[in-house]
């Protein structure tokens, strides 16, 4: 029983799967024994993304692609211990700080607390 169930769904799949024949025009590929790495490969589709790094450290690259829109979309990346920082014009951006609020934080950045007195100078005797 759990076979024809499994059987069914996996023909379920294939058939909902879309059909894609988009081949690989270019293909590039080097790693090198200190850990550096890199990659380029495009597609028929118009479909092409790279990278190119050190392991477990870092790595830059890029990948593009058309949108169902039509729109060509680019996407070019930094990895590293501060994370992964794509960067895109279509990428949202976060709106403008207020000037109000710009002010409240100069104001408590040069009026501290006593407790944050306190605290900066516990994280200076840490340095």
């Amino acid at each position: 029983m759990y076979k024809l169930l499994l059987l069914a769904a996996l023909v379920g799949c294939a058939l909902a799967a879309p059909i894609n024949d988009d081949t690989i025009t270019k293909f590039l590929s080097n790693a090198d024994t200190d850990g550096t790495y890199g990659y380029s490969v495009e597609q028929a589709s118009g479909i092409a993304f790279g990278e190119q790094g050190l392991g477990g450290v870092g790595a830059r690259g890029s990948y593009s692609y058309i949108s169902p829109e039509g729109i060509p979309v680019q996407v070019t990346y930094e990895a590293d211990e501060n994370g992964f920082r794509p960067q895109s014009e279509l990428l949202p951006t976060p709106p403008p700080i207020p000037e109000a609020i710009l002010q409240s934080i100069r104001f408590i950045q040069e009026h501290p607390t006593p407790e944050e007195l306190a605290d900066r100078a516990v994280r200076a005797q840490q340095i």
